[in-house]
């Protein structure tokens, strides 16, 4: 759980996806930017992709302008135009290193308030996207848009607002305003064609097809569906066809084929004809082996009476998959002869079979435990994304987050995990369920019963994939998983340490979350695993490190109060020496200040006063043999602490600091 690997998202329906097909990021192997935590690379791969695909709009020369000069910019336009994505893109171009992507969620119940200044972090990039919120929703967020905004400029942010279409904007907004015409669908067409790999000499023939398509204004995710669907003719397509036949195929694709595939249904009344259909629909592209070892799977899940026949006298596969219209190609992967036939096959029996659903979630993780060469996680993946959209499109999310955690939590194996994280990955992209996705982790993370490996699973969902887009409610989420966490490697500790060390503000926002609301065993040790001194007193990339800002310094004091009272000298000891080497370190005051934290925390015990000093005291005395640097500088760093140690204790208030501690001031 602790390894970065690769985050793999198929077919989510959120900003970074331009139609159907699997899109891969790696959130490793990044040499330039190694250093950064998983979430932020995968934000900013996802976000350097959409720019690739991106054409720019009208306005969009404005709105860099106006984003530049003022730190915010908000955007208008038509439906369809390419307002979101503008947003984005926007945002990626000013993107910096002391600062994230996050996407503001005002309406969410565990989401900060927009005029909260802890909202925004120094140099981040925040999309605030009201295209879609009702009067009363616009009304309020233009409310606290001043209060936003000026915890932008102080903080050296960006902030893109996506506005309802021709909404209300109050006069002192108005210079922010920018309209976004949509661009030409001929060029944006071209654009996702040759990010396609589409050769050049064939996307800029002329041909009555695409001068038809783009003749009419369309959405910019229809273009990119129309892109996609001359993508897979191509590569179905015979040798001696060329661009005008893959858009030909591509048109036909896109007509509907509801009736036809129900008059096949009709021609195919046996049950293992229609379990093929099925699993040729659900595993499209898959190899030929894979297919038939499925469909047995699905025939023996729905308890179908075995056939009796003698085996010599099966249909062969080749014969059956005729009766269906598909076949295998060279390689032995079988696909319908009509492109894209095979998403209406799957919404015929959805739709038309319901008492079949149930039985497709028990079939589906059968699939994935498969033992063959030819089950790839690509194949795995498109299984659990397609199964995913059908309950996606007919808005049964819940029943979709019901079957991820069966797949976490009954005879987990490896391939399960993967495919309940696929499944919720779906759930979390779709623009009409992403909200009751999130409240749905929120309610397991927070109260839910934990059986099996759901806990996993929840956590590499907050930290790949939510924390990608929305890292304060992947903080808080993982921050509950932490609290009740039970397995020794602790991966849901990590991932939340992980998360904060990428992010001033998260971090801040988790000291101030710990010191707030009461500090039970399971909050000591989250504060203990994240109170590194070294980001507490790093200055990069600002003129106050956060040990100098006053609610840090509140928050590190009531948090050490409750270590150093409650918790034996054994597991506090590493983690003040590690404060007490950064103090030697030569980080002058901000190293003085994490000595007077110390020095306040045990002020607090009342009658253990004495017993907690002493404690420290002996601790600073251990930590001069372990010192990076020696123990020379560390000896003086000690007799500073006692300097303080008698200060707070009413003795030798006169006494100047000790000689041999001014190595750490200022």
């Amino acid at each position: 759980m602790n390894q970065h690997g690769s985050t793999r998202v198929e077919n989510p329906q959120g900003f970074i996806h331009t139609g159907p097909g699997n899109i891969y990021f790696n959130s490793g192997a990044h040499p330039q930017d190694s250093n950064k935590p998983a979430f932020r690379r995968v934000a900013e791969d996802q976000l350097h992709w959409l720019r690739r695909m991106f054409v720019d709009p009208s306005g969009m020369g404005k709105a860099r302008a106006v984003l530049a000069g003022t730190g915010t910019v908000v955007l208008d336009g038509v439906p369809g135009s390419g307002r979101t994505s503008a947003a984005r893109v926007l945002l990626h171009e000013r993107r910096r290193d002391s600062g994230v992507f996050h996407e503001l969620l005002p309406e969410e119940e565990d989401e900060l308030a927009l005029h909260d200044p802890d909202l925004v972090g120094i140099g981040d990039q925040l999309l605030l996207d009201l295209s879609t919120a009702d009067e009363r929703q616009w009304s309020t967020a233009r409310m606290d848009l001043p209060a936003l905004r000026k915890a932008v400029h102080e903080q050296h942010a960006h902030l893109v607002v996506v506005m309802p279409h021709d909404g209300a904007l109050e006069p002192d907004l108005q210079s922010y305003r920018v309209t976004i015409r949509r661009p030409s669908g001929r060029q944006v067409l071209r654009r996702h064609l040759r990010m396609r790999g589409m050769p050049y000499e064939q996307y800029m023939r002329s041909d009555v097809t695409v001068d038809e398509f783009v003749a009419v204004e369309r959405p910019m995710r229809e273009i990119a569906d129309f892109a996609d669907l001359v993508r897979r003719a191509r590569e179905t397509a015979r040798p001696d066809e060329g661009f005008a036949q893959w858009c030909a195929t591509a048109k036909r694709a896109r007509n509907d084929r509801r009736r036809e595939v129900a008059a096949l249904v009709t021609r195919l009344p046996e049950a293992p004809q229609r379990a093929l259909l099925i699993t040729v629909s659900m595993l499209y592209g898959a190899h030929a082996d894979v297919i038939h070892r499925a469909t047995q799977l699905l025939l023996h899940a729905l308890r179908s009476p075995s056939d009796e026949v003698p085996l010599l006298q099966h249909k062969d596969l080749a014969e059956r998959l005729t009766e269906i219209s598909a076949d295998t190609g060279p390689s032995g992967h079988v696909r319908f002869a009509e492109l894209d036939y095979e998403s209406a096959v799957r919404a015929h029996f959805w739709d038309h079979m319901p008492d079949l659903r149930p039985h497709l979630g028990t079939w589906a993780a059968s699939v994935v435990d498969l033992h063959d060469p030819h089950v790839a996680p690509a194949v795995r993946d498109s299984l659990v994304a397609h199964l995913a959209g059908e309950y996606l499109r007919t808005g049964r999310g819940d029943g979709l987050a019901s079957l991820a955690e069966r797949w976490s939590t009954e005879a987990p194996s490896r391939a399960r995990l993967e495919a309940a994280v696929q499944a919720l990955t779906c759930g979390l992209e779709d623009p009409a369920h992403g909200r009751e996705f999130r409240k749905r982790i929120y309610q397991w993370c927070v109260h839910g019963r934990l059986r099996g490996e759901l806990a996993e699973v929840l956590v590499r969902i907050c930290a790949d994939v939510l924390a990608a887009s929305h890292p304060d409610q992947a903080l808080l989420r993982l921050y509950y998983l932490a609290r009740r966490e039970r397995d020794p490697a602790q991966p849901a500790l990590q991932a939340l340490n992980d998360l904060v060390a990428g992010s001033r503000r998260l971090r801040r926002r988790l000291l101030d979350r710990l010191a707030r609301y009461g500090l039970a065993p399971p909050d000591l040790s989250i504060f203990l695993r994240i109170c590194d001194p070294e980001p507490l007193t790093d200055s990069s990339g600002t003129s106050r490190t956060l040990v100098e800002e006053n609610e840090v310094q509140h928050s590190l004091t009531t948090c050490w109060h409750a270590v150093l009272a409650e918790l034996p000298r054994a597991m506090w000891q590493p983690h003040a020496a590690r404060w007490l080497h950064r103090a030697a370190d030569g980080t002058g005051h901000r190293g003085e200040l994490l000595l007077d934290t110390l020095v306040s925390a045990a002020e607090r015990c009342g009658e253990r006063m004495g017993e907690v000093f002493a404690a420290l005291y002996a601790s600073a005395r251990e930590a001069e043999h372990t010192a990076p640097g020696g123990p020379a500088r560390s000896v003086g760093t000690t007799e500073l602490l006692l300097h303080k140690i008698s200060v707070a204790q009413g003795l030798n208030l006169a006494a100047a600091p000790p000689a041999s501690a001014k190595g750490t001031q200022p």
